[in-house]
């Protein structure tokens, strides 16, 4: 089957494409001989050239007629247009190139030493999905600086298995912009949350964490032969070193709260009752 052409055009006159695999590919001989150049010598240096990205297709021409022709991608046109020699162009099409030419050198410093270059231009549509694409980017790098420091400490034997893996199925989540799957024994606790969901808080939570933490942590070692590990979280509007561990160990923090009930009235003491 031949590809129907599509004119678009453009400031200074038109190009012709067509579909390729979904994709739009311009039909080279055309857009070459439309600014006065030969198109044979321009297909040798596109043979030539590692980043051009070429394909025979047959075409069916204004005159119904199927033509076999070179159409080439719109990444390889781009930059075949910015290696055009100017003073080989026709002199109308000559301030157009320079300009285009001028605007990607301008488009490729700003790649290159500002990490990217926005088009004036760019719709809000492309503008809302540039901004996604960046939020995507500082998703991947966050996730990956995280990763990097998780292995170093399970590589030290800082943290365990079992956190480690949840911590890094968060992590290649965030990375692609979606929920975590992770198993629900694997998701973090602390004494803060554990004490929270059973009723302590205010002065009695300060109190209570000291407490409770200091037996879930010497329970934990007992069971592991290690500290737990830790990580920053706010506590009273500071980012303070605080245990963490996973549901998998939820029962210690069942063993230590039993424990301090017996010593004390936990009622009164820390501010709720055992439940």
């Amino acid at each position: 089957m031949s590809a129907e052409i599509a004119r678009i055009s453009l400031s200074s006159g038109a190009v012709e494409t067509v579909m390729v695999d979904g994709q739009p590919h311009v039909v080279f001989r055309p857009a070459v001989e439309a600014i006065g150049l030969a198109y044979s010598a321009q297909l040798r240096k596109l043979r030539d050239r590692s980043w051009a990205s070429r394909v025979d297709i047959d075409t069916t021409g204004a005159d119904g007629k199927t033509y076999r022709m070179v159409a080439v991608d719109v990444r390889t046109f781009l930059m075949w247009l910015a290696t055009v020699n100017e003073n080989k162009v026709a002199e109308a099409a000559r301030p157009t190139l320079i300009a285009y030419q001028q605007e990607t050198t301008a488009a490729v410093n700003a790649y290159w030493t500002q990490g990217g270059a926005i088009n004036p231009a760019a719709t809000q549509e492309q503008a809302a999905g540039l901004r996604t694409e960046l939020d995507g980017v500082d998703r991947a790098r966050l996730a990956r600086e995280r990763l990097s420091a998780m292995g170093v400490a399970k590589e030290f034997g800082l943290v365990n298995s079992s956190y480690m893996e949840a911590m890094a199925r968060t992590e290649l989540a965030r990375m692609n912009g979606t929920e975590p799957d992770i198993d629900p024994a694997d998701v973090t606790i602390t004494c803060d949350e554990f004490l929270t969901e059973r009723g302590v808080t205010g002065t009695a939570l300060r109190s209570a964490r000291v407490k409770l933490g200091q037996t879930v942590a010497s329970l934990y070692r007992a069971r592991y032969g290690q500290a737990p590990q830790k990580v920053k979280r706010p506590i009273n509007g500071v980012h303070r070193d605080v245990a963490v561990y996973t549901h998998r160990d939820v029962d210690l923090f069942d063993t230590a709260w039993a424990e301090l009930a017996r010593h004390y009235d936990v009622q009164t003491s820390i501010g709720g009752g055992a439940r």
